[in-house]
């Protein structure tokens, strides 16, 4: 059944859920072991996750057409979390916790949730965990050890001399592909649309380590830094290779704090991804907010139970999923199946994979999320958004994710006392012979705060009525609204509403690509 109560015959759109499972599976084996790398887990960690993302996530969610697994925006958490915790098991308890929250935020309707954070503050914590990625990969992208940062400022030679020659050179080599496979002359090609450049750039690697192996071994990588997977004979072997939480860390009141920052970042960054894929859904299918809070409290459960990292819903897969031409939620749970026969009976050739290039993979995500552009379009919209965006990411460089979020929270309320609140706007009902008219008239400040109040009344309109939205009186209405508009404007036809915006400017909505 899916959130409308139709009737879903998975049989029937097998044909093209089954090629699009394996696309978002190939999408999706680099990008779980490249985020359990730079999370600090063990790499076998990220895979478990993308498992109960697609094997049990699918079929509790409401959604069609997301796709969960571990994230890149959790990637600092999660970094942070086992060092606070000191222990990979103490913090498995924490994601324990962290899903049981989230199942709580489902039960009481907190799905709104997302509507109440200033879309400033996500995208510079978006922004910063980005900056954070590719910091944090660049030793490994040149195969370099854990002390380059420290050894290079304090003694350039030797830094420069820890960096290995031919790991450097295939992390070079895939990070070239990955740009060149994201520019439109090659995405013209079919192939390019169906085989990710991430899927490449890893198997050119594993060829061309095999090469220096042969021909030139002072350019070979060791196991050392080579991908290290456990070789899993049978699915009856896979309980010795599982990690299981620490219960005794719950003692631990520090365990509360990683558990609460997991769970408010995953639900935020799930209610963005569901939201982004409900947009790219040819069938303008709508997942239930609550619904989708609850399966991912599951979802989290049990990955956090079988040793796997903390999932969102994730925007790369979901949009993968989307444009390889997905219909239900099949197509994630082949995905997942994919995923256990990958460490079921490619282990060793995983094991072959040279970690530089899947440092090149992780930056490519980190510029995506913090990409020039996204600076230029905060500055554009004006101080009131910017000035949240970058405090945001400054606060979180130089502190932590929580308290970086938290200080761009607050800023971001300044804005808004500054903008001085006032009732968002007046609701006038007309009767006439072919349709019902509803004008709103918005008020002289509409701010970020009025932004739930307004989303909520513009998704109870009736259907087939004409919605008049008069900006005429407003001296400010605040960028969240405007976009919150525009997508009430752009969906609207689904329920046959006719939309009149009046004295409103236009603005672009996020791009998810």
């Amino acid at each position: 059944m899916t959130e409308r109560g139709e009737r879903v015959n998975y049989l029937a759109t097998l044909g093209k859920d089954f090629p699009s499972g394996l696309v978002v599976f190939l999408v999706a084996l680099p990008l779980c072991l490249g985020i359990a790398l730079a999370s600090g887990a063990p790499l076998f960690a990220g895979i478990i996750t993308g498992v109960v993302g697609g094997v049990v996530v699918a079929w509790l969610s409401g959604s069609q057409l997301s796709v969960s697994g571990p994230a890149a925006g959790l990637t600092v958490i999660v970094l942070n979390g086992i060092e606070t915790m000191q222990t990979y098991e103490a913090f498995l308890a924490a994601v324990v916790l962290a899903g049981a929250l989230q199942i709580g935020l489902g039960l009481i309707r907190a799905g709104v949730i997302g509507l109440y954070f200033p879309s400033s503050v996500i995208k510079g914590m978006l922004a910063a965990i980005g900056l954070i990625l590719i910091i944090q990969q660049v030793p490994r992208f040149m195969g370099a050890n854990e002390t380059f940062y420290s050894t290079l400022f304090s003694d350039v030679t030797a830094g420069l001399a820890s960096v290995h020659t031919g790991a450097l050179l295939i992390g070079a080599i895939s990070l070239a592909i990955l740009i060149l496979w994201d520019t439109p002359a090659v995405k013209k090609f079919k192939v390019a649309k169906s085989v990710p450049g991430a899927l490449i750039a890893v198997l050119l690697s594993i060829g061309l380590n095999e090469l220096f192996k042969a021909s030139f071994p002072a350019l070979a990588v060791g196991s050392s830094n080579l991908v290290t997977l456990p070789v899993i004979g049978s699915l009856a072997e896979m309980g010795d290779v599982l990690s299981f939480p620490d219960l005794g860390a719950f003692a631990n009141p520090q365990l509360y704090v990683v558990a609460f920052t997991i769970a408010i970042v995953a639900s935020l960054e799930t209610l963005l991804s569901v939201e982004a894929i409900d947009k790219l859904d040819p069938h303008k299918r709508r997942t239930p907010n609550n619904r989708e809070l609850l399966a991912q409290g599951v979802g989290n459960m049990t990955a956090g139970m079988l040793g796997g990292l903390p999932m969102t819903a994730v925007i790369v897969r979901g949009t993968a999923n989307v444009t390889s031409g997905a219909q239900t939620k099949m197509s994630a749970f082949i995905h997942g199946v994919f995923l256990l026969l990958s460490v079921l009976f490619l282990a060793n050739f995983l094991n072959l994979i040279p970690l530089s290039a899947l440092a090149a993979v992780l930056l490519m995500v980190g510029y995506k999320l913090t990409k020039p552009s996204l600076y230029k379009q905060q500055i554009k919209i004006g101080s009131e958004q910017f000035i949240p965006f970058i405090i945001t990411i400054l606060a979180i460089l130089f502190t932590d994710l929580l308290v970086g979020i938290c200080v761009g929270l607050v800023v971001g309320v300044f804005f808004i006392l500054k903008a001085n609140y006032k009732s968002p706007y007046f609701f006038h009902k007309e009767e006439h012979r072919e349709r019902e008219v509803i004008r709103i008239k918005l008020s002289e400040h509409v701010s970020f705060l009025n932004k739930a109040s307004i989303v909520l009344t513009l998704d109870h309109l009736p259907h087939n009525s004409h919605v008049i939205i008069d900006g005429e009186n407003s001296e400010y209405i605040d960028y969240d609204v405007l976009e919150a508009i525009q997508e009430f404007k752009k969906t609207a036809h689904e329920r046959n509403i006719f939309v009149e915006l009046l004295n409103i400017k236009e603005v672009a909505v996020m791009d998810v690509h």
